[in-house]
């Protein structure tokens, strides 16, 4: 773990610092503290609960990139049973910022992709800290339409800066890898259930986002840009990133408000770095029971749900503008 500290987390980790402080003067006194550390603990609880139920959209964007986040590599040894990665795009080469394998979420059989963006300097380097190349998204299309293939459902983790933007990527056709995996989960005959879990950026994100069900967790965000990026665009200014990060309407609760999102994961208190057990226990039960209600529909009934709630993202307006 990296142990990196946000600003509105110090108050927190200093209150837990005390505790502890407390609890080892209690045992190596064999002295009685209980009244003191549980006015303490009530105490930390009530803080918690203020700063983390009033987040701004830039501290649940801090959140969403925390170093310490459980990511796709996380959730595949936490949620998923007899793992077998799949690697290649057989053309040109692995992309290690995509990982895919087949493994088992409860009892069932499923197709996992997500993006991996590296826990330490090196593995980062080595999988280009989560933003894929063209054969990352070839690398991910085939293996949903060997999911296609044999009947599995296909389960995405979003957790990316963006697609990879250097000339090399656009040389070996990023913007077109994108479109073609877009086309791809759009006609796929099997359902797919897409979580956000940390950040979702540009079409790095959608490119493995076109899902029946598109799940987002409490603190992570999904935008078609970063609010930097959107900063140094309208007002030339990369330091106005809150007020961007507010504009961009690209919270949790903002998508879920918009239709975008179908359902927001809690995490638990103080953001799912903080105990990746239990946020990878609530995933899985959210992925499971989504899984189990699509498992419910016909082939047909799989195609026009997905077509029909991407036709509704966006709408606005009353009979008149309907088409």
């Amino acid at each position: 773990m990296a142990g990196q500290v946000l600003d509105f987390e110090k108050p927190i980790l200093d209150l837990e610092a005390r505790i502890e402080e407390i609890e080892k003067f209690s045992a190596m006194e064999s002295m009685d503290l209980s009244d003191e550390l549980g006015r303490l603990r009530e105490r930390l609880q009530v803080l918690q609960e203020k700063i983390f139920t009033n987040l701004t959209p830039w501290q649940k964007v801090q959140l969403a990139r925390h170093a310490d986040r459980p990511q796709s590599t996380d959730y595949v040894k936490l949620m998923l049973n007899n793992f077998i990665e799949l690697r290649g795009d057989r053309a040109y080469r692995d992309d290690g910022a995509i990982v895919s394998g087949l493994g088992t979420i409860g009892d069932r059989k499923v197709m996992l992709i997500g993006h991996r963006r590296g826990r330490h300097t090196a593995e980062r380097i080595a999988c280009n800290f989560g933003s894929a190349h063209p054969e990352g998204y070839r690398k991910a299309v085939q293996k949903m339409q060997l999911a296609e293939r044999f009947g599995l459902p296909v389960v995405t983790l979003i957790d990316t800066m963006g697609a990879y933007p250097g000339i090399e990527a656009e040389e070996r056709g990023q913007a077109q890898a994108i479109a073609d995996s877009l086309l791809v989960m759009a006609g796929l005959k099997t359902p797919i259930v897409a979580t956000v879990i940390g950040e979702g950026g540009s079409g790095g994100a959608i490119g493995i986002g076109l899902a029946n069900r598109l799940l987002i967790l409490e603190n992570a965000f999904y935008s078609v840009i970063s609010p930097e990026g959107c900063a140094a665009i309208l007002w030339k200014d990369a330091a106005k990133c809150q007020e961007a990060a507010m504009r961009l309407k690209l919270t949790a609760r903002d998508l879920l408000d918009l239709g975008i999102a179908d359902e927001i994961v809690g995490e638990p208190l103080g953001g799912a770095h903080r105990n990746h057990q239990q946020m990878a226990e609530n995933l899985k039960e959210a992925i499971g029971r989504h899984l189990d209600e699509l498992a419910e529909l016909s082939m047909e009934e799989v195609l026009q749900t997905r077509y029909d709630k991407y036709r509704k993202i966006g709408f606005f307006g009353g009979k008149d503008n309907e088409a």
